[in-house]
């Protein structure tokens, strides 16, 4: 497995993982740094429920990194945001850099 070369993981951005619902509130558990390379781009995505909406950004982040769907994510600049779906990018062995891909509200 080859992942993401740590030079190209030049931010931080902070996960706060998704842990179900309360009767009045989501639940997140504890907070943890991720290493990732954050692509602040529009573009339409599809849920896991298979609904279409807009992400504002993408965060690359190595195999392995846990970001559940409606986790709680700040960004570098203090924003706050959602996961909106978090894909394990694996190459296959083809040469490609495993990864995993956050979409984000």
């Amino acid at each position: 497995m080859a992942a993401i070369p740590r030079r190209f993981l030049r931010h931080r951005i902070i996960v706060e993982p998704y842990a179900g619902r309360s009767g009045t509130q989501d639940l997140y558990g504890p907070a943890a740094e991720v290493r990732c390379f954050l692509e602040q781009k529009t573009r339409l995505v599809r849920t896991p429920t298979g609904d279409t909406v807009v992400s504002s950004s993408t965060a690359y982040a190595y195999p392995g990194t846990t970001a559940p769907a409606k986790s709680r994510v700040t960004l570098k600049d203090g924003r706050k945001t959602k996961v909106i779906q978090c894909a394990e990018q694996d190459s296959g062995g083809l040469g490609a850099p495993d990864h995993v891909e956050i979409q984000l509200e």
